[in-house]
């Protein structure tokens, strides 16, 4: 496994954390702090996007899928960056917010790694029923 801090969990490890190298190379991917944002959308509830302009209380921010939105600024939440993609801790992110929640417990669902450590030696599960 390499990673001493993880071996107490033994072959639980890859449910919690992601692999060393999936690391590194998040912490070395380019990311603007000052344009990468969520932005509220109806119907996906919370899009990743790319703050293009505020003003007068409004923000315009363009979606990864294309779409320019204009919404209330208080609609925009900023992401964190890739590093704390899957984190296990999210306590740690730089911005918790429910959309900086929502798309990391997502990801990690989709990885498989659907433990997160609550507290110290607990672990909660996540499940779709969750």
């Amino acid at each position: 496994m390499g990673d001493p801090e993880m071996e107490c969990y033994g072959p639980a490890a890859i449910y919690l954390r992601k692999p060393e190298k999936e690391r590194i190379e998040a912490q070395n991917t380019p990311f603007d702090a000052k344009t990468a944002y969520f932005v509220s959308e109806p119907k996906e509830m919370y899009l990743k996007g790319k703050l293009v302009k505020r003003e007068g209380g409004k923000a315009t921010v363009e979606t990864l899928c294309g779409k320019t939105l204009t919404v209330k600024e208080d609609e925009i939440f900023p992401m964190n960056p890739p590093k704390f993609d899957k984190i296990e801790d999210m306590a740690m992110m730089t911005h918790l917010s429910e959309p900086s929640v929502l798309f990391n417990l997502k990801e990690r669902y989709a990885a498989w790694m659907i433990y997160n450590n609550y507290i110290e030696n607990q672990s909660i599960l996540i499940t779709k029923e969750s």
